[in-house]
């Protein structure tokens, strides 16, 4: 197993492992919509995110944008995520994922079969196909990579996937880059109750109040991306994320009040002073 260097103000006892491999940060970031490279170096700092996905499809076509962006990242320091973006089908994904792993490679990367599995026919809601990313997230582990399958918040996909052998669950918020936040809270809450793999909050998350909420649900981590790409200041808000996806984690670890439906007084009535 291997550990990445731990970022300051993480703690020793609270790893995130996926498929064998730790991490000490628990928010997961993406390379798109920012507006030059600078600032998304600046912005992947700020986050202390290890874990950093990347269109392959994108990168490899060098889409507007992402010319060069594999090379503009250290990737000494930074866990690469392949994601298979633009795929309508399962078949398209699977090729993607394939080149998605060879880029890793060339990169230094030579262990890394990690893919952030995407098939999205939706072009106006980009909302995940449930039936092709199940054949194709099928497919993937039989071929040996580390599926992290990106999907609706649905309780019983969430379980055929791990039951298929996918590393990870990433249920969405909410639609992609809708800032609508955590739409689908009560089905999460089950996916997260009934998971025996990390499961990792993905799309739709604004502001930080929202990546607080979803980890203090028990969410074993995120991942934001237009949150913190568009933001007037993504330097900023990286770090704003950051600290909420923390706060938010030793919340949940700490264990909150239950909700009663009277009051109940701070202060021990015995020896309070009468007459």
């Amino acid at each position: 197993m291997q550990t990445l260097d731990r970022p300051l103000g993480h703690s020793l006892e609270d790893t995130l492992t996926i498929a064998g491999r730790t991490f000490h940060s628990r928010l997961m970031t993406g390379t798109g919509k920012y507006r030059n490279f600078d600032e998304m170096r600046q912005s992947i700092a700020a986050s202390g995110s290890q874990i950093v996905t990347v269109a392959v499809r994108r990168v490899q076509t060098n889409a507007p944008g992402h010319e060069g962006l594999a090379e503009a990242l250290d990737w000494t320091q930074l866990w690469m995520l392949p994601n298979t973006a633009g795929c309508q089908t399962a078949d398209e994904a699977i090729r993607v994922a394939r080149l998605g792993r060879e880029m890793a490679k060339l990169l230094g990367q030579e262990d890394n079969n990690f893919v952030k599995l995407e098939v999205i026919p939706d072009s106006k809601y980009l909302l995940p196909d449930p039936i092709g990313t199940l054949e194709a997230a099928e497919k993937l582990v039989k071929e040996g990579f580390d599926v992290l399958p990106y999907i609706h918040a649905d309780p019983i996909l969430a379980k055929r996937l791990e039951e298929a052998g996918c590393v990870t669950v990433m249920p969405l918020g909410s639609p992609i880059g809708s800032g609508q936040g955590l739409k689908n809270a009560a089905n999460i809450q089950i996916i997260i109750d009934n998971a025996r793999v990390p499961v990792v909050v993905d799309a739709g998350i604004a502001v930080p109040s929202e990546a607080a909420q979803a980890m203090e649900m028990g969410a074993d981590a995120l991942l934001i991306n237009t949150a913190i790409a568009q933001a007037q200041n993504p330097v900023g808000m990286a770090q704003a994320m950051n600290l909420a996806t923390e706060a938010g984690r030793l919340a949940y670890r700490a264990g909150r009040i239950p909700v009663k439906s009277y009051a109940s007084a701070s202060s021990p009535a015995a020896g309070s002073i009468t007459g």
